[in-house]
């Protein structure tokens, strides 16, 4: 998820009860419901360098309760004043844990099982920016202060109050909620993939990405020759011949010396639905340009996320590049 909802969860963990586990509680809880995002620091290498360690080894299982104590160690530090230990880690290790739960819920996905395994899990039920979701962390914010205005009962200038405390139950309450009914939308929408023919084929997987709407969902279906895009309306009906279609190239050398770059290898690792294109170029002359599109953002018209490389006459890489929305980055093969 974006920041701001990791910020906002580690504030309403801090409201709902957990400030009284520790002193310094707020401070531990919003450092520890953001410190996965430590990351962000692998952008200095370059997108590539940033695609691969996003979502890395900081957002495993086992990285947990190295990030928490960690936090809760530099909080103290930093405030020098004293923490309750046991209280301030596990009030740390709730806030990583949440920061890895909302992460899970994206259709980007999350490494949960490294450094064991290098998988992608993902339940593809909100988007990573959700409007819902920040509507409800704006309401839960504005209704301490609003109750304040309505009422006379308190007075001892503590922010938020037992208010502030009833509206972070709400807001964590909606996000188990939310979640919860996007799951069961989700799941009707891929059986209503996934029980479809699409050109006479059928399924081999199916995907429903979501949307800002709940009822809409981006339906994406594989084939043994081609993928499938159509969006999924659940209040209306879905006709899986209006789909865009686009076909899987056959397999080519070109395609096998585009995969063994460092570029593809990385980008590959990735993707989750890769789409492959090969088209002949005149520089370098009789060469092809190798594309490879993650479909579970954007198409090859409009793509997201995108590796390239270009193979000469004689079946040699002479350039590589990942470009995500505009950045490009072009690394040693």
């Amino acid at each position: 998820m974006d920041p701001l909802t990791h910020t906002a969860t580690g504030i309403f963990l801090s409201r709902a009860g957990l400030n009284r586990w520790t002193p310094l509680a707020l401070p531990v809880l919003v450092l520890a419901a953001n410190a996965p995002d430590i990351d962000i620091v692998t952008l200095a290498g370059g997108p590539l360098n940033y695609l691969h360690y996003h979502r890395h080894l900081t957002h495993s299982l086992a990285a947990m309760p190295v990030m928490a104590i960690l936090v809760v160690a530099f909080v103290r530090l930093a405030a020098r004043r004293p923490v309750r230990w046991a209280g301030a880690f596990l009030a740390a290790l709730l806030a990583v844990a949440s920061h890895l739960l909302l992460d899970y819920t994206n259709e980007y996905g999350i490494r949960l099982l490294l450094p064991f395994s290098n998988s992608w899990q993902r339940l593809d039920l909100t988007s990573v920016v959700d409007l819902w979701i920040w509507t409800a962390i704006l309401l839960a914010f504005a209704g301490p202060f609003l109750a304040r205005l309505v009422t006379s009962e308190i007075r001892s200038g503590k922010p938020g109050g037992r208010h502030g405390r009833s509206f972070a139950w709400a807001a964590l309450l909606f996000l188990l909620a939310y979640n919860g009914g996007r799951s069961v939308l989700h799941a009707r929408a891929v059986a209503t993939l996934d029980t479809r023919l699409y050109g006479g084929a059928e399924p081999l997987r199916v995907a429903a990405l979501p949307s800002q709407n709940p009822l809409d969902w981006r339906g994406l279906v594989e084939t043994g020759d081609f993928y499938a895009v159509e969006d999924v309306n659940l209040a209306g009906q879905f006709d899986p011949n209006t789909a865009h279609i686009f076909y899987k190239p056959e397999a080519s050398p070109a395609m096998d010396t585009a995969r063994a770059t460092h570029t593809f290898r990385i980008f590959l690792g990735f993707s989750q639905f890769p789409l492959w294109r090969v088209t002949a170029v005149s520089d370098p002359p009789n060469g092809k340009q190798v594309d490879v599109f993650d479909l579970r953002f954007g198409t090859p018209s409009q793509p997201a996320f995108r590796a390239s490389a270009l193979v000469n006459a004689s079946g040699k890489v002479v350039a590589a590049d990942f470009q995500f929305r505009g950045q490009r980055a072009s690394p040693k093969n």
